[in-house]
């Protein structure tokens, strides 16, 4: 029986779906227990797991439309339900506007989903629009969401970002840059040099000692550079939808494009390089001769040798 039609290769991805489905879920039943750290961990293990079973349904050819279908729901369940009943449960259960605030993070997040799963469709879109996500992605909503959670539990006491009001205006501005249309950059899509593969690998071991040490201070600064990369992102998409020559073009050869643009516009001088050995010629200011005033020359001010120091 050939792997495209065993039925256990098919359950897979789906299982996984399922499993993240539950970990997000569980982020709930932590929060009212006071465990803060499971709670954000759940969500973290959510997001890894939604970012594994569309891999490996397309490394096993064991996609499916019930398998979108039932991931656009684990999503809107683990990022959508579970951060915002895990921030009502932890901080906002005496606030009638917290439960508003609650659901409309949970609203925005259905409504980003289904906005992702109508793009899918959409044939009319340039290709450079494969590198981007629209507004913030679920899991990354998600997680940013529990920032407030994440820095109380790591520092052990609520500080400011615990108040309510930072709490609800947090949410609100996250689930708003969910539901627009900021480009933010897709991992898909990120072609890495093979010059920088060995620092990446270094790196990815060093975050990985963090995580571990450190785990939720390393979540909330992976989430700060996150938001940080937004301006890089619009940047890029406006320079990219204003270059058609770049779209199908490799990283390399985008930087070359890049450069002659800024050239073109005067942004950037081009280098002067001069001539190894080549003596500079020095302007000396002119100054008033006379008794009261001897001459400079070149041999005094040391700026030339003698023919006979040659």
């Amino acid at each position: 029986m050939s792997m495209r039609t065993t039925p256990g290769v098919r359950l897979l991805p789906n299982a996984i779906t399922v499993l993240a489905m539950c970990a997000g879920l569980s982020a709930i039943q932590f929060a009212l227990n006071g465990q803060l750290t499971f709670a954000i961990g759940s969500v973290a293990v959510a997001a890894v797991l939604d970012g594994l079973d569309g891999r490996i349904a397309r490394l096993l050819d064991a996609t499916s439309k019930m398998g979108a279908e039932l991931d656009s729901l684990a999503d809107a369940m683990s990022f959508g339900v579970a951060p915002a009943l895990t921030l009502y449960a932890w901080h906002m259960q005496d606030n009638r506007a917290g439960w508003v605030v609650s659901l409309i993070f949970a609203v925005c997040m259905v409504l980003r989903l289904a906005r992702f799963n109508t793009l899918l469709d959409d044939a009319e879109q340039p290709p450079f629009t494969k590198e981007f996500f629209v507004g913030v992605p679920a899991p990354a909503a998600g997680l940013l969401a529990l920032l407030p959670l994440a820095l109380t539990a790591h520092f052990g006491y609520p500080g400011w970002w615990a108040n309510q009001s930072v709490v609800m205006v947090w949410m609100v501005l996250i689930a708003a840059l969910a539901v627009s249309r900021v480009p933010t950059l897709s991992l898909k899509t990120v072609k890495v040099p093979p010059k920088i593969v060995a620092p990446l690998l270094v790196g990815v071991a060093l975050l990985a000692a963090l995580v571990v040490v450190f785990p939720l201070i390393s979540l909330a600064v992976a989430m700060v550079l996150y938001l940080l990369h937004v301006p890089y992102a619009v940047y890029r998409y406006q320079w990219l939808s204003r270059h058609p020559e770049a779209w199908d073009a490799a990283p390399r050869e985008r930087r070359a494009i890049r450069r002659n643009t800024q050239r073109r516009l005067g942004i950037r001088p081009p280098l002067r390089r001069s001539v190894a050995g080549a003596a500079r010629r020095v302007r000396l200011p002119r100054r008033p001769t006379g008794p009261g005033h001897p001459r400079r020359s070149w041999r005094r001010l040391e700026l030339r040798r003698n023919r006979d120091d040659y």
